[in-house]
């Protein structure tokens, strides 16, 4: 199976499974085997799927501050977990094509396989959830046709992006193209490197 079909599917999956609670404090349950590339790919879209309903739920006007605030520092701590997962995929492709022989004149790609990967599951949620606008109830005919638009858009983003990594592997895995990986170095949630946050006294 190519790649792309499975984190599709594995996607596809994840969300469904998160819709059957829709509830963003319910815990994960990853039914595959923790040291699988699926395992991976799912624990990432469910990260994925709960921030996409946290995004929403810090849109509400009549919020709280004070979960408002609470909200926007799960999002932080969701988007360093988000990062970290991405990386850990990265460490997989490394791993796998460490013995490719690179050809002469290969080239880099614009980014890592498991950022294009990233990009692919955030267009899982984008579809399920513009579809899942054209399947209302009591909406007009204009929603209906400006959804249904944008979901056509989406599907044939997903078919484009789906082909891209697919081909990005097999040029990685023939050595026509390498990877270089760049770790995201974050520095707004270290207090070493945050200055609002080192700047501070240390309290006794």
């Amino acid at each position: 199976m190519e790649f792309s079909n499975l984190s599709n599917k594995i996607f596809k999956q994840c969300i469904t499974d998160y819709h059957v609670h829709d509830d963003i404090n319910y815990p994960v349950e990853n039914p595959y085997n923790k040291d699988s590339i699926e395992n991976i790919l799912y624990s990432k879209c469910w990260v994925d799927t709960v921030q996409w309903h946290l995004e929403d739920i810090i849109r509400n006007p009549d919020i709280d501050a004070t979960e408002a605030l609470a909200l926007k520092r799960r999002i932080d701590k969701s988007n360093q977990v988000r990062t970290d997962m991405v990386e850990k995929l990265d460490s997989y492709f490394l791993e796998k094509y460490k013995n490719v022989t690179i050809q002469e004149d290969a080239r880099i790609n614009t980014e890592s396989p498991a950022w294009a990967i990233d990009r692919l599951s955030i267009l899982a949620l984008k579809i399920y959830h513009w579809e899942a606008e054209t399947l209302r109830q009591n909406i007009t005919m204009e929603h209906l046709a400006f959804c249904s638009d944008k979901l056509e858009i989406l599907l044939t983003q997903r078919e484009d992006l789906s082909t891209a990594i697919d081909q990005l592997l097999e040029d990685i895995e023939s050595g026509a193209k390498y990877m270089k990986v760049y770790r995201q170095m974050k520095m707004y949630n270290d207090p070493k490197l945050n200055p609002v946050l080192y700047s501070k006294p240390n309290k006794k």
